[in-house]
This record gives C-alpha cells, sequence and structure tokens, in this order.
C-alpha cells in the first residue's frame, strides 16, 4: 500500500511569513534607548566666555533640570520623563530615551556661580560662563631636597 503525503508547504508563502516576521521584530526590538538618555552638547568660545549648548527637548526644565556650580565643576542634571509607555496601543518601535541625566564640565579656577547664566528656547539650554580667563601661574623657583651644599675638594694641579 502507497502512503501519500500531500505538502501545503509554500515557498513564497513562507519567505512572505518570514519577511514579516523580520520586518516586526526590526520594528519592535528594543533600541539602544537602554542606555539612557544623555543630552548633546557643544562648547564653544565666545570672546572671553564659554558657551555650552545642551539639547534637551521634552524636558520640562523649570521643574526637572538643575545647573550647579561646585568645586571647579559645573554639572547640568536632571530627568526626562517618559511620555508613552509600551502599553498604550500603537506602539511598535521606541527609540526616545528618557530617564535621568547629568553632564558635568571641569571649569578654570577662579570661575564662581556669579559667571554663570543659563537660558532655555526651543529645546535648547544655553549655559553662559562670564569671563573665563586663564590666570597666568607666577614664574617660581622650587627648592630641591637633599641637595645640600656639598663642598667638593679642590684638585691640586701636580
Amino acid at each position: 500500500m502507497a502512503l501519500a503525503v500531500r505538502s501545503t508547504w509554500d515557498p513564497f508563502t513562507a519567505l512572505v511569513r518570514q519577511f514579516d516576521r523580520d520586518v516586526f521584530d526590526g520594528l519592535t526590538r528594543s533600541a539602544p534607548s537602554a542606555q539612557g538618555f544623555v543630552p548633546a552638547a557643544d562648547v564653544r568660545k565666545d570672546g572671553a566666555d564659554v558657551v555650552l549648548t545642551l539639547e534637551l527637548p521634552g524636558v520640562d526644565v523649570a521643574k526637572d533640570v538643575e545647573v550647579e556650580v561646585a568645586e571647579r565643576r559645573l554639572t547640568i542634571s536632571g530627568r526626562r520623563h517618559d511620555e508613552q509607555s509600551a502599553e498604550q496601543g500603537g506602539l511598535i518601535r521606541k527609540e526616545i530615551r528618557h530617564g535621568e541625566f547629568r553632564r558635568e564640565f571641569s571649569l578654570p579656577a577662579g570661575v564662581t556661580a556669579g559667571q554663570v547664566e543659563a537660558d532655555y528656547d526651543r529645546g535648547l539650554l544655553k549655559v553662559r560662563i562670564r569671563e573665563v580667563v586663564k590666570v597666568p601661574a607666577a614664574p617660581a623657583k622650587i627648592a630641591i631636597r637633599g641637595a645640600e651644599a656639598v663642598e667638593v675638594p679642590a684638585v691640586e694641579a701636580g
């Protein structure tokens, strides 16, 4: 008795199904947002001033951002809240990063909080540090320990 096997496998249909799975997986695969939100920053000189510009779109700067000067460091920290949860309908891919952030910049000696001002406009936080001048170090001679004057005996010509 011969057994007849009918295959319902269609290579074209299988290819289309695999393509659909790959596309959907590619759209829903987790993006680098797991790394958290780190705002991009530009630093430039403007005469004797230094201006830092940070991209902070979607951040409530009045409530969620702090700019501090302490111990020769300028610290800008805050939080961008997640506006959509994954449970909300229609979300296929999530790339907009959110979470807490902290950016620190070294300041030259002598810079005080009175020299720093910050403005926010259309998603950009601009922090201006006024009159940043490098104070030249005064030249000074350094004593060498252990190099006390040692008398060298005179050599007689002979």
